[in-house]
């Protein structure tokens, strides 16, 4: 079945996708579906009796759990579309599953084990289908499952077409990177035009056509895991932008809460409130995002010890002003001047701006001090 590819997906993420363009797609990803497994299954059991066994195994298994991942996700989509009784709401959910990631099915042990890096399988369904294709055109060369003759041809017009894929994909590609991967395209598809040249002479291409298939599975497969780190570096920026917002937003708020305690008490904490503008823009080098990453958890941590150290400070003045109103009012019959006095000093001590605490602490113990037996207990408990 090495002929089958995966279907054409409709639409994209969030779009209402077109219910004749949907039931056309469910057909032809069930086929596959179908198609695919047998031929996973096939290739498994080649790969059992190959002496080369222990080097597929990983690409064996990586293919076997995308399968499962594709299966599973044409489940979900068959039941949401319920036989075509679908609304707009219904559609919009299909076009997320279609183009929604698929990683987070994925068995991490499988995925940790394979030849492709497990932060470059945030996959949509169509490029999990699409990576499948090359990982099973992969396994099919190096099991050599194409031996007779008259398979040639075939062959041929498979990788041409896959080839004529890959110029959509490079056209993808950022600037950077445009260039080289249009030189191997351009390597490609000067080597397939002439083996379907000499094919078509009659000539015998069984020492040509496997590294051909090869190689362009693997150059299919690299374009597909480079288009899922730059998402995924797309999707970390983002959300590295929100929390850097979060926290220019937050350094505006510790800066009036630092200001605050220093103007309320005494000694105040001596901590600097973090600049977060100094961490610059958020990079878009998915290796930059991992450093820039790193500062930002650092400013929140010095953030969240500038913020528990100011407000500590502010709820000790809070403490003591409670204690002492408290205290004035069980002390309110008293008649004795002296203890007058040192309610009056300690109202005043604390209405100090900044007001001292080391002061204010004894003053409002001492107020407590006058208190009749048990009043200044009962109170505090």
């Amino acid at each position: 079945m090495s002929g089958t590819r995966a279907p054409q997906a409709p639409g994209s993420i969030g779009e209402r996708i077109a219910p004749e363009e949907l039931s056309a797609y469910l057909a032809d990803l069930d086929t596959w579906i179908h198609e695919r497994k047998r031929e996973l299954d096939e290739l498994d059991a080649a790969a059992l009796a190959s002496p080369l066994r222990d080097r597929l195994t990983a690409d064996m298994t990586l293919s076997m759990a995308l399968w499962k991942a594709a299966s599973d996700r044409q489940r979900l989509l068959a039941a949401t579309w319920d036989g075509g009784r679908v609304g707009p709401q219904q559609r919009e959910r299909m076009s997320t599953l279609i183009w929604g990631r698929l990683d987070g099915t994925l068995d991490q042990r499988t995925v940790d084990r394979s030849s492709v890096p497990a932060s470059s399988l945030a996959l949509s369904l169509p490029e999990a289908c699409r990576l499948l294709d090359a990982l099973a055109s992969q396994l099919r060369v190096r099991l050599s499952l194409d031996p007779a003759a008259d398979a040639y041809a075939r062959r041929v017009r498979e990788v041409r077409a896959q080839v004529e894929r890959l110029r959509d994909q490079i056209a993808l590609e950022p600037s950077p990177s445009q260039r080289a991967a249009q030189e191997v395209w351009d390597s490609l598809h000067t080597r397939v035009e002439d083996l379907a040249a000499r094919a078509g002479r009659g000539a015998d291409i069984g020492g040509l056509i496997g590294p051909l298939e090869n190689e362009a599975a693997v150059f299919e497969r690299d374009l597909i895991v480079g288009g899922s780190r730059r998402r995924e570096a797309i999707d970390q920026a983002r959300a590295l932008g929100e929390l850097q917002a979060d926290l220019e937003a937050r350094e505006d708020a510790l800066a009036a809460l630092a200001a605050k305690t220093r103007a309320t008490v005494t000694p105040a904490p001596r901590y600097a409130v973090p600049d977060v503008s100094a961490l610059g823009p958020v990079p878009s080098n998915v290796e930059q995002l991992v450093t820039f990453r790193a500062r930002l958890e650092r400013v929140t941590a010095a953030m969240n010890l500038v913020e528990d150290a100011f407000s500590a400070a502010l709820a000790e003045h809070e403490e003591l002003s409670g204690r002492l109103a408290a205290a004035q009012i069980w002390g309110a019959g008293l008649h004795d001047e002296r203890a007058r006095r040192t309610f009056d000093l300690a109202a005043e001590v604390l209405a100090l701006m900044p007001a001292p605490l080391r002061v204010a602490e004894p003053l409002v113990q001492a107020c407590e001090g006058w208190l009749p037996a048990g009043g200044e207990r009962k109170e505090r408990s």
